[in-house]
């Protein structure tokens, strides 16, 4: 049984292909993607099953596609979820964050556990062994900080990431790149502290393209994970057909 699982975020659309329950192999599209480019997905891997979950404005006829040639699903609000969600509004849960419970539920079970996403934003995740999940928080994202530095300074420019940094800064690129990737990776620790306070014994999951980055620079124990969005959709499009 196949199925193409996509994630349009922000930054990047994706999508991976499932045989069963193994991931095959995950790919980028580019950022004006339409119906043609998803016919020609599915004319090359004639998935029976496809879920879409998505944070941007896509061209509608994506969903026509899929629907005609699998059975479909979008992640939404109305989408049955194999957790439960109890917070005030669950409508307005990112899709994205519903995934990656939906993940850890499948592939994770029987523990607490907190689900770190490295994204356009970073969020934190906590998901009970009840198969609660009760929330976490969001933070700017790698990309977010960067830019927010030129945006909202005179004279600072715009510093692509880089991973070979100084702690001590010499120049105004190492000062930045210093200052927002160790400042990321000491903030994700203090928030892994502060559920460690409150909660014996828990998974920390890190996932996201720059996860294994970061795992790196990390003094709490995490589990990388960097496909984990597409096993969560893997799960729920299981969960709804």
């Amino acid at each position: 049984m196949t199925t193409v699982c996509f994630d349009f975020g922000n930054t990047r659309l994706k999508y991976a292909v499932f045989e069963n329950d193994e991931m095959l192999l995950e790919s980028v599209l580019n950022d004006n993607v339409g119906k043609e480019d998803i016919t020609l997905l599915i004319e090359e891997f004639r998935p029976q099953k496809s879920v879409l979950s998505s944070v941007i404005d896509h061209d509608p006829d994506i969903e026509s596609v899929l629907s005609a040639h699998s059975k479909f699903h979008l992640l939404s609000s109305r989408t049955k979820l194999p957790f439960s969600l109890p917070v005030t509004k669950p409508e307005t849960m990112g899709a994205d964050r519903l995934a990656l419970a939906a993940g850890v539920v499948k592939f994770f079970p029987g523990k607490h556990n907190l689900v770190i996403g490295l994204g356009t934003c970073i969020t934190y995740n906590f998901i009970t062994r009840y198969n609660e999940f009760l929330g976490g928080g969001i933070s700017p994202g790698m990309e977010m900080r960067l830019k927010s530095l030129r945006d909202y300074t005179a004279k600072l420019p715009l510093v692509k990431a880089d991973w070979n940094f100084p702690l001590v800064g010499y120049d105004t690129r190492t000062n930045i790149t210093s200052g927002v990737i160790l400042g990321m990776a000491k903030e994700i620790d203090g928030i892994i502290d502060a559920y460690s306070e409150r909660y014996a014994n828990f998974n920390v999951l890190l996932t996201g393209g720059d996860s294994a980055y970061f795992a790196q620079l990390l003094k709490n124990k995490i589990f990388a994970d960097p496909q984990l969005i597409y096993k969560g959709l893997y799960a729920i499009s299981e969960y709804n057909n």
